[in-house]
């Protein structure tokens, strides 16, 4: 009883809304609500000051929210341990990425060695993944950004360059090549802050002298895809996550062309699990699979 209502109210303090904590645990905003209230007449306590949209931690909060972590990384572990026990033949594996097109192939493998794991993946930005990852609610991460941290183990999945996606009747759709600078011609259709395929864009621009164009943010590659369907713009994604579509055509950059690099990621301190183990085993990467070992995450930005 008290583990649930501690993790709600972590939740909340982390998130710093009722509404966005109710998303995150999948469960209604009225029984977010109902859950602070009661553990807070339970002890007779405030743990929030509530400022219109918004609550901040009062100062009993702050002084609980490190114990509601620890409680939390806690029965993360211990979760984890459970679901690695044995011989593999029950569990679950949840993996989080910017998309499945990189891992799919390795998911299936895993699928094909392991049929008696579930197996999740939650899509998100970068950004969104590597954070899931450090507060234990995936088990593995897929992400573009290239990260130094000594908590982290890695192996290389993929470096793709980034290509102009348009509708074939847009005026770049029939040129064998196009320069970055012509993208001030297009209204582009782009991620959200915090996505890579846009950091990638937009500094692909600066080393022309360009700005990033008109544009409009839309959250997810499938949706791009559908608004160039439409016709509503062109967009610059990995090669290797442009859909097979004669309704979008593919026109690669002649220089300064960016690179999107993939990363799995995992814990450096879980790396040895069964699970983990099992996971990078399947690994289907683009070169050589002799070597399928997490390695120190590389140092090095993703553009050069």
């Amino acid at each position: 009883m008290l583990g649930d209502l501690l993790m709600t109210f972590y939740e909340v303090a982390r998130q710093g809304s009722i509404t966005t904590a109710a998303r995150q645990l999948r469960v209604s905003q009225p029984t977010v609500t109902g859950r602070i209230r009661q553990l807070e007449d339970l002890y007779g306590v405030e743990l929030f000051h509530r400022r219109a949209s918004r609550v901040d931690l009062s100062d009993v909060g702050v002084a609980l929210m490190p114990l509601a972590e620890q409680m939390m990384r806690q029965e993360s572990n211990a979760d984890f341990l459970l679901r690695n026990a044995g011989n593999l033949g029950f569990g679950s594996l949840r993996i989080g990425a910017t998309g499945p097109y990189y891992i799919l192939r390795s998911v299936a493998a895993f699928r094909q060695r392991y049929p008696a794991i579930d197996v999740s993946i939650e899509v998100g930005n970068s950004r969104q993944m590597l954070d899931a990852l450090f507060e234990y609610r995936i088990d593995a991460a897929v992400s573009s950004h290239a990260v130094d941290d000594a908590r982290l183990a890695s192996v290389t999945l993929a470096a793709d360059p980034m290509v102009l996606v348009v509708h074939p009747v847009h005026p770049l759709a029939r040129r064998p090549r196009v320069e970055v600078a012509e993208l001030a011609t297009c209204h582009l259709l782009v991620r959200e802050q915090g996505s890579m395929t846009r950091e990638a864009t937009e500094a692909a621009l600066a080393t022309v002298g360009a700005e990033l164009p008109a544009h409009t943010v839309i959250g997810s590659r499938e949706a791009i895809c559908e608004a160039i369907r439409h016709n509503l713009g062109a967009s610059v994604m990995p090669v290797g996550e442009v859909p097979r579509d004669p309704a979008l055509s593919v026109v690669p950059f002649a220089s300064h062309a960016p690179v999107i690099h993939e990363y799995l990621y995992c814990l450096r301190s879980r790396r040895e699990t069964r699970l983990l183990v099992a996971l990078l085993d399947c690994l289907v990467l683009p070169g050589s699979a002799a070597d399928r070992r997490c390695e120190a995450p590389p140092p090095a930005p993703i553009l050069n």
